[in-house]
């Protein structure tokens, strides 16, 4: 089945092409069998490959499929080629997995939408690009990848555009994206010009050879590839984007967050992880940022009343906390993380969405309420999502993918205590924001009246990711528990092991293992405490001893929006404004000078060809003078 690896991302775009050109023709019930059957085919033949190509790993560790080539020109050749080995087959399960399960639930909740064809005709563009990006077997083609999911988003998140709040909020994830994308373009000339290729492979290879531990190339190019991951999976300071991106519909916002656009950035760091060693300054600020970002963002999200833009917030947390494995060399421990959150973020925005769709397009948690028996399903569901995103201790995967991470930046060698502090206070508000929204949203007095739960295609996906978000995290039992290492020896085959780690006291392991336990449970025992409803929370502050300037602050979160559009954005526009005007009055003046002219030629046009053969003629007599007059001598 590897062989037709290239399907995996040609169907879903086959798709796209057959809803754009034939869409107009299809049936919706046609529209849903393209747009959910690509993606499905596609995830069908990911697991296809997995079953040939898992048991092949202990003698070969890759797969290079050539298609064509692409660029061959004096040194430079760049082919179409596919890559597939252990972090890629990992990101595939879930785009075409995760991605699968978001069409299906897509089919029910966008059923009355008069854009339907076009959303998933976007959908499936969305999925062809990310597994374009998670395949390419060059930087080049990894690219195309990139910047497609930057298209997509913009298309996905501004889908209702006839709203301009949608389309300020498409253009600015596009406009700030792009600033990540520049740096990192940047960055592959400089890999190009300096390495002379552009394969992943080589280029790691290549960079230990000519670059030592610290060089200038090596920081520079891992501080571009940074930015550019910085931008994509919304960590500070190109964070601002992705609250607002909730403008899009809710499965969009489950696919951008779940599967596929900010999960690329963590991709390419751990793609790319032997640059990232050859320069540590920029390795330890990929932590340090993690830490601040997860930090940060889990105070705005205890902060917001719309409930899509509070799992918004937690995404650019729980990225945080990817960020800071990566930070600290526990590479497998951050994808062991994106494979978790991509289970219980899913579930969770599309538990979301069955409330908003059950309470007629609502989003303001103070207007929910007492859900719980109305929606059983999507209650349980929700609350399953919950537990695993705070880290319930046990019985969620969400516990044992934090608690690697938390312990890897306890005990690697890369990493000191000040970041663990900082990742186990997360652990804390993390509990804390996400048992808010359970108590607000389905328990206590009914505001709403819910119309009835939608039916199989949005039940299925939902008992699908709960199971997932309960049992994943089972792939990686840590040794106080057992040690059942399945995902760390999987991904050994291609990230590097971290045998450094193990060799802890196991004592001290465990009393880490509490603490994290126990601040998520603190997490959750205050959110009982602040929100369990005895009183209309309506009428309550989120945090009525906190100083109203504080909790002010973190209702503009933070202020990094009001700064960029003092800082940047007004600016701009006030430069671009003038320069405009001058381009006008400059223009302005060149028409007025060929109106003047134009009316004194038109003068010359009388009529009379008496006075055409004389200026005809006349003109020909100074034609011949000036030719005599400068003839040599």
């Amino acid at each position: 089945m590897l062989r037709l690896l290239w399907l995996i991302p040609a169907l879903p775009l086959a798709g796209y092409l057959l809803l754009l050109a034939l869409g107009a023709r299809l049936s919706r019930r046609q529209i849903a069998w393209v747009g959910c059957g690509s993606v499905g085919a596609a995830a069908l033949i990911t697991g296809l490959a997995a079953v040939e190509f898992i048991p092949q790993l202990s003698r070969r560790t890759s797969y290079r499929q050539v298609l064509w080539s692409w660029i061959d020109v004096s040194d430079m050749t760049v082919e179409v080629a596919w890559h597939l080995d252990a972090l890629a087959l990992l990101m595939l399960f879930v785009v075409t997995g995760i991605g699968f399960l978001i069409h299906l639930y897509s089919t029910s909740y966008m059923g009355a939408d008069e854009g339907y064809r076009r959303f998933f005709a976007y959908m499936n563009l969305f999925v062809a690009a990310m597994a374009t990006l998670v395949l390419a077997d060059n930087l080049l083609l990894f690219y195309v990848g990139w910047e497609g999911v930057g298209l997509c988003s913009y298309l996905l998140i501004g889908f209702w555009y006839r709203d301009p709040e949608n389309g300020a909020a498409a253009q600015k994830a596009f406009i700030v994206t792009r600033i990540g994308d520049t740096a990192l373009a940047i960055g592959l000339f400089i890999i190009f010009s300096y390495l002379g290729t552009l394969s992943m492979q080589e280029v790691s290879i290549r960079a230990v050879e000519a670059w030592p531990t610290g060089s200038a190339l090596a920081v520079t190019v891992a501080a571009l590839l940074l930015i550019g991951a910085l931008g994509k999976s919304a960590q500070l300071p190109l964070h601002v984007w992705l609250p607002d991106a909730m403008a899009g519909p809710t499965p969009v916002s489950a696919l951008i967050h779940a599967a596929t656009m900010v999960t690329a950035g963590v991709y390419l760091i751990a793609r790319m992880h032997g640059l990232f060693t050859l320069a540590p300054a920029v390795q330890l600020a990929v932590a340090i940022i993690g830490v601040l970002t997860l930090l940060l963002a889990s105070v705005n999200a205890l902060m917001q009343r719309d409930i899509k833009r509070v799992l918004a917030y937690s995404t650019i947390s729980q990225i945080g906390y990817m960020f800071l494995a990566l930070g600290v060399g526990a590479w497998s421990a951050a994808l062991f993380h994106f494979l978790t959150h991509a289970c219980f973020k899913a579930l969770l925005f599309l538990s979301a969405g069955s409330v908003i769709l059950s309470l007629h397009h609502e989003q303001d948690m103070y207007r929910m309420g007492g859900l719980r028996r109305s929606l059983p399903l999507t209650f349980w569901s929700f609350l399953i999502g919950a537990a695993a995103l705070s880290g319930v201790p046990l019985i969620t995967s969400g516990f044992y993918s934090k608690d690697w991470i938390l312990w890897s930046a306890w005990s690697s060698p890369f990493s000191n205590h000040w970041l663990w502090i900082g990742g186990i206070i997360g652990a804390m508000l993390t509990g804390l924001y996400s048992f808010r929204m359970v108590f607000l949203v389905f328990f206590g007095e009914q505001r709403t009246r819910p119309g009835p739960e939608a039916g199989p295609a949005v039940s299925i996906p939902l008992i699908l990711l709960a199971l997932l978000a309960l049992t994943v995290g089972f792939l990686e039992v840590p040794r106080t528990l057992g040690e059942l290492p399945l995902f760390s020896h999987y991904l050994a085959h291609t990230l590097p092991n971290q045998a450094a780690v193990q060799e802890r006291d196991v004592g001290e392991e465990v009393r880490q293992q509490i603490a994290a336990g126990f601040m998520s449970l603190l997490g959750i025992g205050l959110a009982f405490s602040a929100f369990f409803p005895r009183t209309d929370p309506s009428s309550r502050t989120a945090y009525p001893s906190w100083r109203d300037n504080v909790a002010a602050l973190w209702q503009r979160e933070w202020g990094f929006d009001h700064t960029y559009d003092r800082l940047l954005v007004r600016p701009w526009l006030s430069l671009t404004s003038t320069s405009v005007d001058a381009l006008d009055r400059a223009y302005q003046r060149l028409v007025d000078a060929i109106s003047l002219t134009h009316g004194q030629f038109v003068r010359t046009q009388t009529g009379k060809v008496r006075w055409y053969a004389a200026t005809f003629a006349i003109g020909t007599l100074v034609l011949l003078g000036l030719f005599i007059g400068f003839q040599p001598r």
